[in-house]
């Protein structure tokens, strides 16, 4: 009830793009008292568009929140078509700029001071861009040295924790009533996402990222990333320090000002490759934006609210995936995405490796220069997600930097090959696994993890033998269609039984015919004729017990 008219609206939003009976699959029409036409009727021209259409308008009408997650979801060929994410990739934040009075009362409060004048000679009221979380100025400190101020929206924390909040609820509603919600673990989903969104609101954080990002590129003198300005910063508010540059995406400015953009190109992928395969840590987000060139031919990468991490285990898997997917082989790929993911008992290896031979065929005998490794990266972590193996949230990050990275490159170049470029890093990655020191090293870890069993092993031998002594044996058995294996097990008794009853009856009747035969007297019980009855009954039992054998299938 605190969020009734959030719910009203998320309503609403579902009704406008056609959506509305989710509402009532929901249960939101018995939560919240709400017109009948939000879930009965659709706009008239609802379906001139498509799903992904339709998902994309519904987030763009509720906002901030809305528009983030599903930016996040656009990172997830595991999780969603690629016409929906194709969708979802168009979502921007269209927010207008919130005003110069709260900008400076966010920044007087947050830095601890009566006026920004105390810190900055120059402020511009004009921000240079703004976004749903927060919005950048430029301006001068006091020491003379220019820098780029990036501030929180005004309760936008709070606003996006309640909408947060109402999602978390409806996915609890949904697994509870919808079985591809319970399937694909919505709470689960959402609270991934959640953390991600969340980490965006943390400056502190980015500021973090930035400087973790920096320190690979100390030595390299054409990489360049701006730096914090940790005396003025907070959660809400990071100030870094000012590059003048020239976006990637003014292809004709920069060709202009005399610069190859097929070297630019070509340092672009090896600094991202550099950040994924070598250091283990990357940009999550490198579109046009956030990427520029300095008039002294310095690369610089802006905006660290969104970054990957790879495991050393990760990172060597997905060279070998690289590896396996430039030698077009089939098993090699399996393996690697098994490697990669949590693989469920019942997934069908060989289905899964038809899927990956038929994807096979998409890139055969095409120049490994017109394949997109992103591409190829997603389609594969798309079948992945068929047979319901589940690639962790970073490498699924890692196909979506490489597309926006791509897009990016093939501007300045439409002829590099990122392929080519990625072969020496993952060729490297496999030969420093296979080190002598690499070997040595997992061999000792080995050791330590067998050493570590060995110790608890006689501390779980007395767990054991203090069940054994209470007569207590927990077991758990799992029979698949249970009913159907208990209906048979009953069918299989009564035929038994129904057996032993004809075998009983005939040894009474061989037992009354061997009397007979001894006091050379006919049989009659209560002047009834007991033996000619009973081989009547014995001959009709044995043929309805063989007929209903025959008719079995399982004579």
């Amino acid at each position: 009830m605190r969020h009734f008219h959030r719910y009203r609206e998320i309503a609403v939003a579902f009704s406008r793009n056609g959506f509305g009976y989710f509402i009532k699959e929901l249960g939101l029409h018995e939560i919240i008292s709400l017109p009948k036409r939000l879930f009965t009727k659709n706009p008239k021209d609802i379906h001139t568009k498509t799903t992904g259409e339709r998902i994309r308008l519904f987030l763009e009408d509720l906002g901030p929140t809305f528009i983030k997650l599903g930016q996040i979801s656009s990172t997830r060929p595991d999780l969603f078509s690629q016409e929906i994410i194709s969708e979802l990739e168009k979502l921007q934040d269209h927010v207008s700029p919130f005003s110069f009075s709260e900008v400076k009362e966010i920044i007087a409060k947050e830095l601890g001071v009566h006026e920004i004048s105390e810190i900055f000679d120059d402020f511009d009221e004009i921000p240079l861009g703004s976004a749903s979380i927060g919005q950048v100025h430029r301006a001068r400190l006091k020491t003379g040295e220019r820098v780029a101020v990036k501030i929180q929206r005004p309760n936008i924390e709070q606003d996006m924790r309640t909408d947060l909040e109402i999602l978390q609820e409806l996915a609890r509603l949904a697994e509870a009533r919808l079985q591809w919600a319970a399937t694909y673990h919505m709470s689960d989903v959402l609270d991934e996402f959640s953390k991600a969104l969340l980490a965006e609101l943390d400056y502190y954080k980015e500021g973090r990222n930035a400087e973790r990002i920096a320190k690979q590129f100390k030595n390299d003198q054409t990489i360049q990333i701006p730096n914090v300005i940790w005396d003025y910063s907070t959660k809400k508010v990071l100030t870094m320090e000012y590059v003048d540059g020239i976006k990637m995406n003014e292809v004709k400015h920069l060709k202009q000002k005399g610069f190859d953009t097929e070297k630019l190109a070509e340092r672009i992928i090896e600094s991202m490759l550099h950040q994924m395969l070598v250091a283990g840590f990357f940009h999550g987000d490198p579109h046009p934006g956030n990427v520029a060139v300095t008039n002294d031919d310095k690369i610089v990468y802006m905006d660290f609210g969104m970054v990957g991490k790879l495991s050393s285990q990760m990172k060597s898997n997905f060279a070998s995936l690289i590896i396996a997917m430039m030698r077009q082989n089939s098993d090699g790929v399996v393996r690697a995405i098994i490697r990669m993911g949590a693989v469920p008992e019942n997934v069908d290896m060989e289905l899964l490796k038809a899927d990956i031979e038929l994807l096979k065929d998409k890139y055969l005998d095409v120049p490994l220069s017109h394949i997109s490794l992103g591409e190829a990266v997603n389609d594969l972590f798309s079948i992945a997600q068929h047979h319901s193996i589940h690639i962790p949230s970073d490498l699924t990050l890692v196909g979506k930097s490489l597309l926006t990275m791509e897009g990016l490159v093939e501007k300045l170049d439409p002829e590099v090959s990122i392929m080519n470029i990625a072969e020496p890093f993952g060729r490297k990655l496999v030969f420093d696994k296979y080190r002598p020191d690499q070997l040595a090293k997992g061999a000792i870890e080995q050791i330590t993890d067998f050493w570590d069993i060995f110790v608890d092993a006689p501390k779980q031998m007395r767990e054991l033998g203090k069940i054994l002594n209470k007569g207590k044996i927990p077991i758990e058995v799992d029979v698949p269609r249970v009913d159907i294996f208990l209906r048979k097990l009953d069918q299989i008794s009564n035929r038994l039984s129904f057996s032993i009853v004809l075998l009983a009856f005939s040894i009474i009747m061989v037992g009354l015919i061997i009397g007979s035969a001894i006091i050379n007297q006919e049989s009659l019980l209560w002047d009834v004729p007991a033996i000619e009855i009973g081989f009547i009954i014995a001959v009709f039992m044995f043929i309805w017990l063989l007929y209903s054998i025959i008719k079995s299938g399982r004579f």
